[in-house]
């Protein structure tokens, strides 16, 4: 009988996440883009109990028409988990360029959601959502993601599907999307190479990323990601480097 209620249930599941895709693959193909550095962190759609973490993100743009030159984006975040399928993230965001002096610019909340358990369906599913505040104007941010990924051998491929909304006094209402991929070899805990392909706003970007992680005992982890992404087109910006360091506990 058990079985008999869990294969509608898993249907039911599968339906609502092709159609949670399908809307965003159709966004993303259809609406224009607001402003926003694309290239940025590729989120997992996984979740550990009793996880907290604090992350360091450093990203750095440069040579993109009608953008300041060596655009720097910094963002400092503590995270914790709420459940086995929820984890909730509170971010600083700072910024500088070379026309700019640095400045705290926004206020982020952010929370992950697990749809799926590890090796349940074909991939593993997940949901994010992204509230942001800028600090000194009147503009807000709202944003959720489809997060993807599967594994096979050796390989893991991840997606991340966004749409992000905008409005306040100091911006017109606006919808836009953003793609995020990457394609990762698990060579080993320590190292793990990959490349990454972005797609937003003016941006379209792909190059090489690596990755890796050390355990340090009582359930501590350290984790670092660096990121070489070059533009693929004149709108994009020619470079754009990103770095991550988590340390969790």
């Amino acid at each position: 009988m058990i079985k008999d209620m869990q294969k509608p249930v898993a249907a039911a599941v599968k339906r609502s996440i092709n159609a949670a895709v399908l809307c965003v693959l159709l966004c993303w193909s259809g609406c224009g883009f607001a402003d926003g550095i694309v290239i940025d962190k590729i989120y997992h759609p996984y979740v550990q109990l009793l996880e907290q973490e604090l992350e360091w993100r450093t990203i750095f743009q440069d040579e993109q028409p009608a953008v300041a030159d060596n655009t720097w984006l910094y963002q400092l975040a503590y995270g914790r988990s709420l459940s086995d399928r929820w984890f909730a993230e509170l971010y600083l965001v700072g910024k500088k360029s070379a026309e700019q002096s640095f400045d705290i610019q926004a206020y982020e909340l952010e929370a992950k959601w697990q749809l799926t358990e590890q090796g349940e369906f074909w991939a593993d599913w997940g949901m994010l959502f992204e509230l942001e505040k800028e600090a000194n104007d009147d503009k807000w941010e709202l944003a959720a993601a489809v997060l993807l990924e599967k594994e096979w051998r050796r390989w893991s491929g991840a997606a991340n599907f966004y749409i992000v909304n905008e409005w306040g006094s100091s911006v017109e209402n606006e919808l836009e999307s953003k793609l995020g991929l990457q394609a990762r070899y698990r060579y080993s805990k320590a190292f793990e190479p990959a490349i990454e392909f972005y797609s937003g706003q003016d941006t379209r970007g792909l190059g090489p990323a690596f990755l890796g992680q050390r355990r340090m005992g009582n359930g501590q982890r350290l984790a670092w990601e660096f990121g070489a992404i070059f533009g693929l087109d004149n709108k994009s910006p020619n470079r754009t480097l990103r770095f991550l360091l988590e340390f969790e506990f």
